[in-house]
């Protein structure tokens, strides 16, 4: 028998996500790392490499004996921004500020460029996406100008490390990764290869000469970081830049910190002379009247640790269309949707046949819980024509059930509130320690806050008109010589079990009533 021949395997191919990475032994539809579809792509067949030890760059030592000194933050001069960083920029750190075309970005990052540049650390902004005249007309206009800042308008990776070797900067401003491309890679900018590499070299250059830069990245449509998930991995620090264009308020949001908390937010003002921190955004969100109205409600929102006070607005009017129309902005349709189910069961507020309408002021986005007990006063308020005191904020969850539960820093909403002069609370049941001078109602359901806010009875239990209508009925009945009806049974219920009732007798308290 012939000897048999050895035949040597064909090497496999390989794939690779193009949104995360991700390497795979075979081609499916939807990557599982970040489980996007139609990324995955054949590449070649993946080489075996084996990789002999070599020399080190420095000997490795005990953790305690590393000067952490080196690594200690700088402050960008802006301190919303430093907020957010955990106190600034650590040297060496690379940090990538995402954010919706035209909320401010590059705005921002060319007033942090004018702040941080010094003459020991020299900042250089690089732009692809302008020419340098353009961002000196915008450096003119917000007084973004200094003599230790350095321009240059490139979008090629080589000319990009060229410029920080000439300039020797302490900081690198990158407008924006997605316009830069390296030559030694075929593909279009803003490419996942491209900006994997244009990435690479920038967090290589930052991390050897302990320069901290500052990546501009795009966001898609869905509004996640556009280009590979990878970029996210390798940068230190991820922030969102978040803002309606209609409005004036911007925030920073902490996505990822290596150096920091992520729960901090940084609150911004834009206007025509750029972006000025706030340090108190509150009296962005409310708004100032002479007297209270019906319909709205104050509560007190943590946007990450900071808290804010906002303002929550209803409108309802008579429907004229078989479907009444639920118009929500600011807050979530799903959300507001279960709150006036919540409100109509369990609070006994007629809403079927009515047009309701729900807001925010001043731009700001409520989404977590907290608002639910607000939404439901200024619901009820709106109802019954009945305006909340002015001094009132309110707090809570509200359940399926009616009722009202605890929420996440109470302590710190109540002191935020009590520093703005506010009196009166409506909070959970056990709220912790109460700022002193501020008097809070526990409520534990729907009902008990309806029932609990600051105001006084009119002394008849129904409405004056009913009322009214009825000792015209009476003096009617009399003057035809017939004997008045005699008066309707009390009810046997108790009186929590009808809200609508106690609802309808209440008027607001004076000012002086309240203290």
């Amino acid at each position: 028998m012939p000897p048999r021949s050895k035949t040597t395997a064909k090497p496999r191919p390989a794939y690779r996500c193009t949104e995360c990475g991700n390497q795979l032994p075979k081609w499916v539809g939807r990557c599982p790392e970040c489980n996007a579809w139609g990324t995955v792509e054949e590449y070649g067949a993946v080489p075996i490499r084996t990789t002999a030890a070599g020399p080190v760059s420095s000997p490795a030592r005990p953790i305690a004996q590393v000067d952490g000194q080196v690594a200690t933050a700088r402050s960008t001069g802006v301190p919303e921004l430093d907020r957010v960083l955990g106190g600034g920029l650590v040297p060496g750190a690379v940090v990538l500020l995402a954010g919706e075309p035209g909320v401010g970005k590059s705005t921002l990052l060319l007033d942090v460029a004018a702040k941080a540049a010094t003459d020991r650390h020299r900042t250089l902004y690089v732009t692809g996406e302008e020419s340098a005249g353009q961002v000196r007309l915008r450096a003119d206009r917000i007084n973004a100008l200094s003599e230790h800042l350095y321009l240059a308008a490139e979008s090629d990776l080589g000319a990009v490390l060229g410029h920080v070797e000439a300039v020797g900067p302490g900081l690198l401003i990158l407008d924006s990764v997605q316009t830069i491309a390296s030559a030694e890679l075929d593909g279009a900018p803003g490419g996942p290869a491209q900006v994997r590499e244009v990435a690479a070299a920038l967090i290589r250059a930052s991390k050897e000469r302990g320069m901290a830069t500052l990546l501009v990245g795009h966001v898609t449509k869905d509004g996640q970081i556009a280009g590979p998930r990878l970029l996210e991995h390798l940068v230190d620090v991820v922030l969102s830049f978040e803002g309606d264009r209609h409005a004036r308020l911007r925030l920073i949001r902490g996505v990822k910190n290596r150096y920091g908390a992520t729960d901090e937010v940084g609150c911004f003002e834009l206007h025509d002379e750029g972006i000025v921190g706030l340090a108190d955004p509150s009296g962005l969100f409310l708004t100032r009247r002479d007297k209270p109205v019906p319909g709205t409600c104050l509560t007190v929102t943590l946007e990450g640790k900071r808290p804010l006070v906002a303002e929550v607005q209803a409108l309802m009017v008579d429907s004229q269309i078989p479907s009444p129309r639920r118009t929500t902005s600011g807050l979530e349709s799903p959300r507001i949707a279960m709150i006036l189910a919540v409100v109509e069961r369990h609070g006994g507020v007629k809403l079927g046949k009515q047009d309701i309408y729900t807001a925010t002021v001043g731009g700001v986005k409520l989404s977590e819980p907290s608002a639910d007990l607000a939404v439901a006063l200024a619901v009820a308020s709106s109802s019954t024509d009945t305006p909340l005191p002015s001094n009132l904020v309110a707090i809570g969850e509200v359940g399926l059930a009616g009722e009202v539960r605890r929420v996440t820093g109470v302590q710190r909403r109540l002191a935020e509130a009590h520093r703005l002069g506010f009196t009166h609370a409506l909070v959970p049941p056990d709220p912790g320690k109460v700022p002193p001078g501020m008097k809070v109602v526990e409520v534990a359901d729907i009902g008990e806050a309806l029932r609990a806010i600051p105001g006084r009875r009119r002394a008849a239990a129904k409405p004056r008109g009913d009322a009214r209508a009825e000792a015209r009925g009476g003096g009617r009945a009399e003057a035809r010589g017939e004997a008045p009806s005699a008066p309707p049974a009390p009810r046997s219920a108790p009186v929590a079990a009808y809200p609508e009732e106690l609802m309808d007798g209440w008027e607001p308290l004076d000012s002086d009533e309240l203290r």
